[in-house]
């Protein structure tokens, strides 16, 4: 055993030493040095529209291609968020400018699209497609400058600058169209410190582009393939006429700046963000709702249920005992097994395997290591936790259904294992047809989702089998209170303690402690925006967690108290309430800031959020539920019942 500890205190020592050191970088995103002249390779990765929600390869439309196209070879979450990222013919070399040259049919044969292939590009330009490249894994921004809102002195001397991802494919004007045919890359470099006679080294530090729509008799190209770039008053934009041939030049520019960004601040340019103070807000806000609930259930528990306790635990007096009334009377029902418990306890292990699987996921991103340039790995790391978080899923799973009396566990496993992930899946793979059929690169592939189906099955699976079969297993959870034969006969009850009136309360205080990252979220989700803040995410999701068992324990103290023993089932769907508000948000932020007006992309808007709502749900009402159970085994423990 000593020998082992040792082992151990030495491995422990080599890992702090190389955190410590210079070469620690998170695997995958190691810098790249060039020395002058290195070609700088810039990769297509899709087109994306905030308008239609369906992304498209690069060579979807007819640019130019180089001789060979390569595919590089992407992880699932790149797959599931529909990168495809492929060379191009750009031949940027490191700290060298070029002027204007023509990109392909050299030297100055003008590119024929036709009628089709200019309708298309046309429809995409429409729809205010973007396009989305990438040179050292950055990827391409348009700089945007505006005055902000400033006193008149101030404003003539700074502007506002803010980055907008990938560059419009094109413009309307009127009714005609205009295809941006000019790529004026700016490339800066951050020059490393090298010893004196060493050739100096250069990293790519950002990426940005000024796209132009300049006539094909405006570029001027000679024999050589290089073109003249016209004053900016004197040309007139490259129009693309949907409905006869078109003929143009495809041509760039390459302009390189050296900058005193360093490589590993590279990224901060395009996390840049006007509105930090927002998230403050929403955290102090959030805190608020959180010490609002925490006092009316200090003065629930300490004031109330203390009066309670003493009263029912009087036992002088005895013959003029008071008439029980309150939760003590129900104490025999209230750990009376619900209806359909396979299906409860399912949920709640599904529920279990996504609150390990987003606590994860958020820490570890918290941590760094899932930042926006590890491109994918935050969906391939939460498809991965998922299938492996099956064992807690089926243990809590398997637990309490023995608690309540459930005897088939091979039947209730295979229903954890099944139940939401076959929801998850059936509605995804409907959308993902009604993808195919718009030939978007969005749509999985056949061998994706055989993969997918694999892992379910062959890591998913198993795994809630095993957790399940030890939950099973295990000692039930002890109840304090022994269930009557005979079920009490249940009140009538007031209009405030019904079902969807205890969804409405109980589900706004929680989600206005989230909503206003629930809008950074959506932003990341529906407009192509980087998300990274997880540290404030982290901070929120432990106020949502806070305030969800508080404000389960508060509705379940009140439906005891009015007698009615049928918490289980209601306080896992009252727990969820705050669900029923993101669905309202979600269909508020689509009417109000999406300009979605086709069928497929709106069917996929609400087909995702239902996704994203029946989640939320299983996580909010799995935290209630365990959060009411501990309560209500705490309080009739306290109780001396005869």
């Amino acid at each position: 055993f000593a020998f082992l500890q040792e082992r151990l205190r030495c491995l422990l020592v080599l890992l702090l030493w190389l955190r410590g050191t210079d070469s620690f970088y998170v695997p995958g995103v190691a810098p790249i040095n060039f020395h002058r002249n290195d070609p700088v390779e810039i990769k297509a990765v899709k087109l994306t529209s905030s308008r239609t929600q369906l992304p498209y390869e690069y060579y979807s439309l007819p640019f130019c291609q180089p001789t060979k196209i390569t595919y590089k070879a992407e992880n699932l979450g790149e797959v599931l968020r529909g990168d495809r990222i492929v060379n191009t013919p750009f031949q940027v070399s490191m700290n060298v400018e070029k002027k204007c040259e023509v990109l392909c049919n050299l030297p100055n044969k003008p590119v024929t699209l036709t009628v089709e292939q200019s309708k298309l590009i046309a429809e995409r330009i429409r729809e205010d497609y973007y396009v989305h490249l990438i040179a050292d894994n950055l990827p391409v921004a348009t700089r945007l400058e505006f005055y902000s809102n400033r006193e008149e002195e101030e404003k003539k001397k700074e502007k506002d600058v803010q980055f907008e991802h990938g560059y419009r494919l094109g413009f309307m004007d009127g009714n005609k169209f205009y295809l941006h045919n000019h790529l004026s890359f700016i490339l800066y470099y951050h020059r490393e410190d090298v010893e004196e006679n060493q050739e100096p080294t250069y990293r790519v530090v950002r990426f940005e582009v000024i796209p132009q729509s300049i006539k094909q008799e405006d570029l001027k190209a000679d024999e050589k393939g290089m073109c003249t770039l016209p004053e900016a008053t004197g040309s007139a934009p490259q129009e693309i006429d949907p409905s006869k041939e078109n003929q143009m030049l495809f041509t760039y520019s390459v302009h390189w700046e050296e900058s005193d960004i360093k490589w590993a601040s590279r990224w901060d340019t395009y996390l840049t963000m006007s509105d930090v103070q927002i998230h403050w807000f929403s955290i102090i806000n959030s805190v608020v709702v959180v010490f609002f609930l925490s006092g009316i259930l200090s003065m629930i528990i300490i004031r109330t249920l203390r009066k309670d306790i003493a009263n029912y635990n009087k036992e002088d007096d005895i013959e003029d005992t008071m008439e029980e009334s309150g939760w003590k009377l129900v104490h025999g029902d209230v750990f009376r097994p619900p209806q359909y418990p396979m299906i409860l306890s399912s949920l709640l292990g599904s529920g279990i395997q996504l609150f390990c699987m987003i606590l994860i996921v958020i820490f570890v991103a918290m941590l760094g290591m899932l930042s926006p340039s590890s491109r994918g790995a935050l969906m391939t790391t939460a498809c991965f936790l998922f299938m492996f978080m099956g064992v807690f899923g089926g243990f809590f799973a398997g637990r309490l259904y023995r608690t309540l009396k459930g005897h088939r566990w091979k039947k209730g496993a295979f229903c954890t294992a099944t139940l939401y992930p076959g929801v998850v899946f059936g509605i995804c793979f409907v959308l993902n047809c009604f993808i195919w059929g718009k030939h978007s690169s969005g749509a999985v592939p056949f061998p994706t989702m055989v993969a997918l189906l694999c892992m379910w099955f062959g890591i998913s699976l198993p795994l809630v089998y095993l957790g399940y079969y030890f939950g099973f297993r295990k000692q039930p959870y002890d109840n304090p209170v022994r269930t009557n034969q005979i079920p009490r006969q249940i009140p009538e009850q007031r209009w405030y303690m019904n079902k969807f009136v205890g969804i409405l309360m109980a589900g706004i205080l929680p989600f206005g402690a989230m909503f206003i990252e629930l809008f950074f979220i959506f932003s990341a989700i529906w407009e192509n925006q980087f998300y990274y803040l997880f540290g404030f995410l982290f901070l929120v999701f432990i106020i949502l967690v806070v305030s969800c068992s508080q404000i389960s324990i508060v509705m379940v103290y009140f439906q005891l108290c009015a007698e009615d023993y049928r918490w289980w089932w209601r306080t896992f769907l009252v727990s969820g309430g705050s669900a029923f508000y993101v669905l309202i948000y979600a269909i508020f932020y689509f009417v109000n800031k999406l300009d979605i007006v086709e069928f497929i992309p709106s069917l996929l808007y609400f087909g995702y959020t239902a996704l994203m709502v029946l989640s939320f749900w299983l996580l909010t009402g799995t935290i209630g539920f365990y959060a009411a159970y501990m309560f209500v085994r705490k309080i009739y423990a306290a109780v001396k019942i005869d």
